[in-house]
């Protein structure tokens, strides 16, 4: 991708980086995306309250359990636990969130979207950081020309 748009570019400047949703079961999405960021080099720390454990590294069960700041968190879980996440990152000082989505609703909520905006958060509607994160593959190439013709991602 020529250039990112500066929302995604700020985001992926962050190298302490947090993702919702992360499962046992390693086919979901946000599996995908944190197997993709730790690959990219990032430091990143999976987030869901009922697993121990995620893809062989301790997973925390809330935002306030990981040690040290987070520079930003993605959001890969059902909508309904979205505003909740945003609000941790407010109590936290994290200044960036990624509301996942690709073709259904994904994590995207008005509640979580107006939380941020109420933070001061920097939010992220849409989109994914594989269709960011070089290097692509070409799936995610093609889902993000898809879907910003639709206006569902950034840039």
């Amino acid at each position: 991708m020529a250039s990112l748009p500066e929302d995604v570019a700020e985001f992926l400047r962050g190298r302490r980086l947090a993702v919702a949703g992360v499962s046992r079961q390693p086919g979901q999405a946000a599996n995908a995306v944190f197997r993709k960021l730790r690959a990219a080099g990032y430091e990143v720390f999976p987030v869901n309250p009922n697993a121990a454990e995620v893809e062989g590294v301790r997973c925390y069960p809330d935002l306030g359990a990981i040690p040290g700041t987070l520079d930003g968190l993605v959001i890969a879980t059902h909508p309904r636990a979205a505003a909740g996440l945003v609000r941790q990152c407010a109590e936290h000082g994290v200044g960036r969130v990624w509301l996942h989505r690709s073709f259904g609703e994904g994590s995207v909520s008005e509640e979580a979207v107006q939380a941020a905006a109420a933070a001061g958060i920097r939010c992220i509607v849409g989109g994914c950081p594989l269709m960011y994160c070089e290097p692509i593959d070409l799936g995610h190439r093609c889902m993000h020309w898809w879907l910003r013709r639709s206006g569902r991602v950034p840039g």
